[in-house]
């Protein structure tokens, strides 16, 4: 039974890299007319409120989002960032709720797009269809997101934003996301995939990636923040995505962004990286 509940653990650092991120890769997507499908194989609840028990208990909002809410001069992909979060607090005087992934992608989302969201969790479902029930572009899948993922591939649109979030509350998640990634790709090889992963234990994280480089799939590009350095004791101690056919600048917008992340979010014995970690 799965008891994992992003809640927990909205707005923190690891959302927010992952966040400004795909709000990038939208906006690149978003400068051809033809029409994209995004696909979220862990999708949540759609939208998560700071002030219930789950954030409050952690508090990793803190150190996450509420760092850059009154920052200015940030970098674009960071000022893009905050406005969309923003705009979901409007009709309050403070940061009270964050959007999921399928929200931020919501509003970017034009006349010609879609979205395929699956979600395992029942309680997490049941929010999630909730959220979009009106909205017939958007549909919501009760059911395991990387057997949907298979069956999503190749879309009729023939181009995709692919978002694979898992909890990894499952060791076997590392190698299932993996090979899962690999078959999604030898059907649609053009898709844009985003597979964020956390650094709890370096060598599972780096086995699983490693899977990836050595896959034979082309345009594989890190961006990974680390908080600290690397343990077996703290928990989580640093956050990625992994990028395969990142749009153009990617690379550079990741650099800026991470640049100026660090010293916000007080990231002073952890490092940055971003890398092709395979080429064209």
């Amino acid at each position: 039974m799965l008891s994992y509940r992003h809640g927990y653990h909205a707005g923190n650092y690891a959302d927010v890299l992952k966040h400004s991120m795909l709000l990038q890769v939208l906006k690149a997507m978003q400068k051809k007319a033809k029409p994209f499908v995004y696909i979220d194989t862990h999708a949540g609840a759609g939208a998560y409120s700071l002030e219930d028990e789950f954030a409050q208990k952690t508090g990793e909002y803190l150190d996450g989002v509420a760092k850059l809410w009154d920052h200015d001069n940030l970098p674009a992909p960071l000022q893009d960032y905050v406005a969309a979060v923003k705009h979901f607090n409007a009709e309050y005087d403070e940061l009270s709720v964050y959007p999921g992934s399928p929200s931020f992608v919501d509003v970017e989302l034009r006349q010609q797009d879609r979205m395929v969201l699956h979600e395992l969790h029942s309680t997490d479902h049941e929010l999630l269809n909730e959220y979009f029930e009106q909205d017939k572009q958007v549909k919501v899948i009760n059911g395991d997101g990387l057997k949907g993922l298979i069956a999503a591939v190749p879309p009729l649109e023939r181009r995709a934003v692919v978002l694979i979030d898992p909890s990894y509350e499952i060791k076997t998640d590392y190698v299932d996301v993996a090979n899962t990634l690999i078959k999604a790709h030898k059907k649609f090889s053009t898709g844009v995939y985003m597979l964020w992963y956390p650094v709890v234990q370096r060598e599972q994280t780096e086995a699983m990636l490693s899977l990836l480089k050595d896959s034979g799939i082309k345009k594989q590009l890190r961006i990974e923040q680390a908080i600290g350095a690397d343990s077996e004791q703290f928990g989580m101690t640093a956050a990625g995505l992994w990028i395969i056919n990142p749009p153009w600048q990617t690379d550079e917008l990741a650099r800026e962004t991470l640049a100026c992340l660090a010293p916000l979010l007080g990231s002073t014995n952890g490092n940055v990286n971003v890398q092709w970690e395979v080429g064209e």
